[in-house]
């Protein structure tokens, strides 16, 4: 599958779904991927990053991923960066970290997460529990500070 058609099926799968900003929720997929991108990502990341909510967001199932026509690499950077059901961010930042190519699409994540104009349209309490979660599994990846780029998943 291609990045384009990556695209197109998270598009249709999320269709309907808006952020925490009230913002079409394929903003937000469009910019994880164009983070990607400008950050030296090859194909299998930048399908991986228009996916990479799919099946935590149930809009796509396990199985499908299990049968999708995807690299086996941009499969096991989806796994690695959805998040499970009671998993400490210890547990799922070490996953992130063990499978290549995921470090950066998580960045890219939550870099337009992170982004202060995004973050900025929600209500105090819910933009600082965010702002400390992001830097929180910013610290555990190893990023160190934010370098933003737009937010509210």
């Amino acid at each position: 599958m291609t990045p384009a058609e990556a695209e197109a099926l998270a598009r249709a799968a999320h269709e309907g779904r808006t952020d925490k900003a009230g913002r079409p929720y394929a903003d937000h997929l469009k910019a994880v991927a164009e983070g990607v991108r400008i950050r030296g990502g090859d194909d299998d990341q930048i399908a991986a990053a228009w996916l990479h909510d799919a099946v935590e967001d149930r809009a796509l199932s396990e199985r499908w991923l299990d049968e999708a026509p995807l690299s086996r690499r941009a499969k096991d950077i989806v796994r690695a960066v959805t998040k499970r059901a009671g998993e400490p961010p210890e547990a799922y930042a070490a996953r992130i970290l063990a499978t290549p190519g995921a470090l950066l699409v998580k960045e890219a994540d939550l870099a337009h997460n992170a982004d202060p104009a995004r973050l900025a349209v929600l209500d105090g309490p819910t933009r600082k529990r965010l702002t400390e979660k992001y830097t929180r599994m910013r610290a555990l990846l190893g990023l160190g500070e934010s370098s933003g780029s737009s937010a509210a998943d």
